[in-house]
């Protein structure tokens, strides 16, 4: 049987100051396509549809042309929310879209009720395993603790339940919108960690064929089995090394695989470009560049008059402009944004009590900040759900 691998598509976001729907669209072209010519038997979408909750008319629109086609072209859809959507949104009409082949899987408490589907070999399982927050899952799914780790695993224990009720030799295929150990993140994705814990480990998902992930942005393969396909469109600079491509995967008689990279169409290329100003006006090897989105980071010891403008008449599409002099011995002439690269919350609460108060938090007061970004993110969830 073979899939059909992608996720985060965030319909509805920009790139910095673009609107990226008509490369959204390019996309989703390109996506039917490919489950046309190469014969896909089943799309299998891994959250963050959207970028927000309540997402752009124009974004809507654009999805449900999308679903429409697939189900034209008779390509069953299998589709989870993620840590973006609302799930409560995502999945209205999930059972009146199902006889066409849309399977909408939104309730984590569905998420050991499979779509079923059949080749020549038999039955494949395929299970969908929404985005579930902590908090607001754990007594559902009956974990024994109210982190990513335990809600996965109390998910995924009640997958294994209804594959082994199954026939023998029954394959299976998990959808799952996670942060998991060994994968590499970005900045454009948004932070999900709860408990002073994001990741969870791979083996959680012990005992399936294929694993279709998303969350994280770039294409990465954890283990054979265990996949990202990332998002088919770069949504910050930190992207600008990405092939973006979607997963093409054959799921064969007896549960092995094999996995292709499709790569998706690149709207314009990404160039991060660091060096003063002048040099950066006149370097012949940036020529390349010149037709990029471009970030461009000056390095002048003191900031140049009307650098954007000057960039611009070179790099007509640059986008973004930060300054960090060459000799500088503070972090004053650091931006904000670099300080903060790669930091959770967590290390940036603590980072401000050390910066207002001379000296870091002790342990009782790194768990209450803790408990209080859990309560945020808690918070937002709820807010997210209720379309706020």
């Amino acid at each position: 049987m073979r899939f059909l691998h992608t996720s985060d598509w965030h319909l509805g976001r920009s790139f910095h100051r673009v609107n990226m729907l008509s490369a959204q669209r390019a996309f989703l072209d390109h996506l039917v396509t490919v489950a046309r010519t190469e014969r896909v038997d089943a799309v299998l979408v891994a959250g963050d549809v959207y970028d927000r909750a309540v997402p752009p008319l124009p974004a809507v629109e654009l999805f449900d042309d999308a679903l429409h086609r697939l189900a034209e072209l008779g390509v069953p859809t299998v589709m989870i929310s993620g840590n973006h959507d609302s799930a409560r949104r995502l999945g209205v009409g999930a059972r009146l879209m199902a006889p066409a082949g849309i399977h909408l899987r939104t309730d984590p408490e569905a998420c050991a009720t499979p779509v079923v589907l059949r080749d020549a070999h038999g039955e494949v399982a395929v299970y969908g395993l929404p985005y579930l927050e902590p908090a607001l899952v754990r007594d559902a799914l009956g974990a024994a603790r109210g982190d990513h780790a335990a809600v996965l695993g109390a998910a995924m224990e009640r997958v294994r339940a209804d594959l082994a009720a199954r026939p023998a030799g029954t394959r299976s295929v998990v959808l799952a919108h996670a942060f998991v150990t060994g994968g590499a993140p970005c900045d454009s994705e948004r932070d999900i960690t709860v408990g002073g814990v994001a990741a969870v480990p791979a083996d959680t998902f012990h005992g399936v064929d294929y694993v279709a992930l998303g969350h994280l942005h770039g294409c990465q393969t954890l283990t054979e089995r265990v996949r990202y396909s990332g998002s088919p469109l770069a949504y910050s600079f930190s992207e600008a090394a990405h092939r973006k491509s979607v997963w093409l995967v054959d799921l064969g008689a007896r549960g092995e695989i094999t996995a292709e990279r499709v790569d998706c169409p690149v709207p314009r290329p990404l160039a991060r470009i660091r060096g003063p100003l002048e040099d950066l006006l006149a370097d012949p090897a940036l020529d390349r560049h010149e037709d990029a989105w471009v970030e461009a980071t000056l390095t002048d010891r003191h900031r140049p008059h009307e650098p954007m403008a000057r960039l611009a008449e070179r790099f007509p599409h640059i986008l973004a402009l930060a300054f960090e002099p060459e000799g500088a011995q503070d972090r004053d002439g650091v931006s904000y944004a670099r300080l903060l690269h790669g930091r959770t919350d967590q290390q940036i609460a603590e980072d401000f009590v050390s910066h207002v108060r001379g000296s870091g938090p002790d342990d009782a007061e790194r768990a209450v900040l803790r408990e209080a970004l859990d309560a945020a993110r808690l918070h937002e969830g709820l807010a997210r759900e209720a379309g706020r």
